[in-house]
């Protein structure tokens, strides 16, 4: 409910949100507010098409559905959190051979 936010910046932030889960989910999204920005999202993020804010409307567009995963959708933060945890482990060795050779 983007009411709450009258007119700043937040509806458009939302907008930009919905981009974001389009683009990492490889899915057309499509967003409707009752005063925001309803808009259709193609799987890049892009928006195809888009409302006026404000304003009572309807936007027609074209949706495709897409079968299979994106990478994040398949492995999430995994490969992030494993990175991480390799990082840490390797300066902890680091650490404990310069103390075991000081």
């Amino acid at each position: 409910n983007d009411a709450w936010f009258k007119d700043s910046t937040a509806p458009h932030q939302h907008l930009q949100i919905a981009r974001m889960r389009a683009l990492e989910a490889g899915r057309y999204l499509a967003r409707g507010t009752n005063t925001g920005v309803s808009a259709i999202l193609n799987e890049r993020g892009q928006i195809a098409v888009q409302g006026s804010q404000f304003q009572a409307e309807v936007i027609r567009g074209e949706v495709q559905p897409f079968h299979g995963l994106t990478p994040y959708a398949r492995w999430g933060d995994s490969p992030t959190v494993i990175l991480v945890i390799a990082l840490l482990l390797i300066s902890l060795l680091l650490v404990q051979r310069k103390l075991v050779t000081a």
